[in-house]
């Protein structure tokens, strides 16, 4: 259903490089580069994750209730995904976690613009 999200960007570079070593650890890389957008993913075919600088040069920035979920497999990818965002400088917004018993398991960050994002495993 989904084909890609955008996260507005303030540094592109930082930005393309944060999100470039966190995907990876999901099997992701970059698909499209260009001047001010990337997409990141396993295929275009697939959903994509995208950051971009705003196309009306407005300074970015994050919406409140509005989060990008990622899901890596199982309660420890999470862990490691949260660790390594942590790593590459993104602030935690909940530590790994059980949040609904026996139902999800996950943990939030937020990137150096402040985009909020969940790592997460049901069941």
């Amino acid at each position: 259903m989904l084909s890609y999200v955008t996260l507005g960007v303030s540094d592109f570079t930082a930005a393309k490089n944060f999100y470039s070593a966190l995907l990876s650890e999901l099997g992701a890389k970059k698909l499209l580069d260009m001047d001010r957008i990337t997409f990141f993913g396993k295929s275009m075919a697939q959903p994509m994750l995208a950051v971009c600088v705003p196309f009306n040069k407005e300074p970015a920035h994050p919406g409140n209730g509005n989060m990008v979920s990622l899901a890596p497999g199982s309660k420890e990818a999470v862990d490691k995904l949260y660790h390594k965002a942590i790593e590459l400088g993104a602030s935690c917004d909940g530590a790994p976690g059980q949040r609904i018993p026996n139902q999800f398991y996950g943990a939030y960050v937020r990137d150096a613009d402040g985009n909020k994002l969940c790592f997460c495993h049901f069941g």
